[in-house]
């Protein structure tokens, strides 16, 4: 496995920028590149990831936890890729998906800088459509930023997310496959129903 993505590097350098200083008023898309961190040494990569996390609702009950799987690999056995997708903190002082971006995560990886171990995800990120879950369907509506990627830390990660195309009224192609379903629609619903806790998180 390994990461053929030109931007890759100075993806590496805006996350080093925004780690190691996280108090300033200008983050790493605000400054020049020449500004953040180099960065030159080795990387691990890892083709998947376990989410933990508290869902009272669940049969678990009120002081248990969740744990599941997060895959981004090129072969998922034996077969074709699989690159989940995550819900990530990103306005913690937020409720639902207020505070919430979806992302989908293209490697897991981590390295060390100044002697400090990064665990990161490479990301492709999704924007909300609209202010507010759809009218019809109670559905949070996502479009994916095929150019808006970005190495995220993993504990930013709150968990898996499943999301719905968005099928239209058309007929659908033959090729058309889960393997292939994130890859071959414009929108996608926020599947709120998948589980407790993800109806729980979606308001």
């Amino acid at each position: 496995m390994k990461i053929e993505l030109p931007i890759f590097p100075e993806l590496i350098q805006r996350f080093l920028y925004d780690q190691l200083y996280p108090e300033c008023h200008l983050t790493s898309s605000d400054v020049s590149l020449s500004a953040c961190p180099v960065f030159s040494g080795a990387i691990s990569l890892f083709s998947s990831a376990t989410a933990s996390f508290y869902a009272p609702s669940d049969p678990s009950g009120l002081r248990g936890i969740r744990r599941e799987q997060i895959r981004a690999t090129n072969s998922w056995r034996r077969g074709p890729p699989r690159y989940d997708c995550a819900f990530v903190t990103t306005r913690p002082e937020l409720d639902g998906m207020h505070g919430l971006d979806v992302v989908r995560v293209l490697t897991f990886f981590s390295f060390t800088y100044r002697n400090k171990l990064y665990p990161c995800a490479l990301v492709r990120w999704y924007s909300a459509i609209g202010e507010d879950c759809d009218e019809d369907t109670g559905m949070w509506m996502v479009t994916p930023d095929i150019d808006n990627m970005s190495v995220i830390h993993v504990d930013t990660i709150f968990r898996a997310a499943h999301l719905l195309p968005n099928f239209g009224h058309a007929y659908l192609p033959r090729g058309i496959t889960y393997h292939n379903s994130l890859d071959a629609f414009t929108t996608y619903y926020i599947n709120k129903f998948i589980d407790h806790h993800a109806f729980e998180i979606t308001v």
